[in-house]
């Protein structure tokens, strides 16, 4: 009985545990790193992208508690980054070390060629995860991209001012958006994504608290289950 337990203890460790480091070229060229969380090709798969400094790490925890709500994950290390969690960006090394252009709209094809890498193994349309920068390119690229089902964005912003704003160019999106910031960046969420109208967008805001990007839905974070609630409502919605 006893070996029972403890090999079914280790199965169920090795299932929430279980990834693949996979990689797949940007269209410049670039190798994009990243994490695959499968449990089965035909479930839907969340693409799941970091903030500026960070690396495919920021979802170690997060990418383990979402594929257990029915959904696939693929972490990707962007080519602007660094390192979180104890897990270096392979992909801004790389970018460094080859002489690719890493700031942050040009990331913007990485998150194109993880899209393009997910459609190869999936009909299913995507759902994009960003944080900070990042969420502010999958609202861009969410836009015009049949592939895209939904969008969660964590403290999106406007980060590519003066090329483009993000207000603006997110007039006409009319896919559903899941958007969550800190108590002090509601403010200014909200008027970014202003240009979203109200039965396309949902914003999630604790009475006080949290923390910039993904980092709320971590453990560390004092109201993490708020974030967690309120995104699985989302998840209830776009089933």
């Amino acid at each position: 009985m006893r070996f029972v337990f403890i090999f079914i203890f280790s199965l169920l460790f090795f299932v929430s545990e279980a990834q693949e480091k996979v990689t797949f070229a940007a269209s410049d060229g670039l190798q994009i790193t990243a994490d695959l969380y499968e449990s089965n090709k035909d479930k839907p798969y969340i693409l799941l992208f970091h903030q500026a400094g960070y690396s495919r790490g920021e979802y170690k925890q997060i990418a383990e508690k979402i594929i257990k709500f029915g959904y696939n994950c693929l972490a990707v290390d962007l080519r602007a980054g660094g390192e979180v969690n104890y897990i270096q960006n392979h992909t801004a090394l790389l970018a460094i070390q080859q002489g690719y252009p890493a700031d942050y709209l040009s990331s913007k094809q990485d998150i194109l060629a993880a899209i393009k890498w997910v459609k190869e193994r999936s009909e299913e349309p995507v759902i994009l995860f960003g944080s900070s920068f990042s969420a502010s390119l999958c609202l861009l690229i969410a836009k015009d991209n049949s592939d895209v089902k939904a969008v969660i964005a964590f403290s999106p912003g406007e980060f590519f001012e003066p090329a483009l704003t993000i207000q603006t160019e997110l007039s006409n999106l009319n896919k559903p958006v899941f958007a969550a910031s800190s108590k002090r960046e509601n403010s200014y969420v909200n008027k970014v994504l202003k240009s979203i109208s109200s039965e396309n967008k949902t914003i999630f805001t604790p009475e006080k608290g949290g923390e910039h990007g993904s980092k709320s839905l971590w453990k560390s974070n004092p109201n993490n289950q708020e974030y967690w609630l309120a995104l699985t409502m989302f998840f209830s919605k776009i089933r």
